[in-house]
């Protein structure tokens, strides 16, 4: 045990230089378009699953929780909220940059994600349409990120350490599990045909924490699950947004049947992927 939890420290130290200059040029970018990203989506409904998918693949913190609020307040449709939920990767791209994966395999990954967003988005708005009034001025006092309260340096320190100490817990835990089950024995249990483990993976992506996306890429990342269960998860991984969905969107059936869409969105893809790749 104590060799696992040595291993997975050493680990995570060796990733955080990465993680760091990640959070840096994320931080960066999010202070610089986020303003830009609300008034694309307030310009047309009717492109909006476009515009969602697309901003939902940028990789930035905070975004699902600012369409979850200009969804309750009537600015964006629900295939557009939809699109942001299912193209929205959290820290998937951080993860995958530490660790020096491919960058096409990574931009395949957030294109498929982009892209069932903005078909899913489409489809729904074809489906439900409703009529909203427009009403932005809460909309600020919604907003949970703060990232407003800090430098950017010191926003992506705290975000390093935080991501650190989560991808810390998952090291230790995968190490013992392989320590203890066996790689082999693990990899059969969560790989070879068990159609649980997408329905599985789906439900922890929806885990409103980021926590939920950094296990299931260091899962895959350490060869134990499989591409499709890898989409399973990030599919659903929407960060915060649905937990402030809940929160601000008095209509509980709406938020009930947006919960669904994407979660059974997130285990279909998931089958599909690895029945057809």
């Amino acid at each position: 045990m104590i060799d696992c939890i040595i291993d997975a420290l050493i680990d995570t130290l060796i990733l955080l230089p990465y993680l760091l200059i990640t959070f840096l040029v994320l931080e960066f970018i999010e202070h610089k378009i986020s303003k830009k990203n609300m008034n694309l989506l307030e310009k047309s409904k009717k492109l909006g699953p476009i515009y969602g998918g697309l901003l939902g693949g940028l990789p930035q913190c905070g975004f699902s929780a600012i369409s979850s609020n200009l969804y309750s307040s009537g600015v964006i449709t629900m295939g557009t909220l939809i699109a942001v939920f299912l193209a929205t990767s959290d820290e998937m791209l951080a993860i995958m940059i530490s660790h020096n994966v491919d960058i096409v395999f990574i931009l395949s990954v957030i294109g498929i994600k982009v892209i069932v967003g903005i078909v899913v988005g489409f489809i729904v708005d074809l489906i439900y349409r409703k009529k909203t009034n427009t009403n932005i001025h809460h909309l600020c006092e919604e907003d949970h990120c703060h990232c407003d309260e800090h430098n950017i340096f010191v926003s992506s320190l705290l975000h390093c350490i935080k991501i650190a100490l989560f991808i810390l817990i998952a090291n230790i835990i995968i190490n013992l599990i392989i320590f203890y089950i066996g790689e082999d024995t693990f990899k059969n249990m969560l790989m070879n045909g068990n159609i649980i483990t997408y329905f599985v993976s789906s439900l922890i992506g929806l885990i409103p924490n980021c926590a939920s996306s950094i296990i299931i890429t260091e899962l895959y990342l350490s060869g134990l699950i499989s591409l499709g269960i890898l989409f399973a998860g990030l599919l659903t991984g929407s960060g915060i947004g649905i937990l402030l969905l809940f929160k601000n969107n008095k209509n509980l059936k709406e938020n009930i049947i947006i919960l669904s869409i994407i979660y059974f969105i997130g285990v279909l893809i998931g089958i599909l992927v690895d029945v057809l790749i």
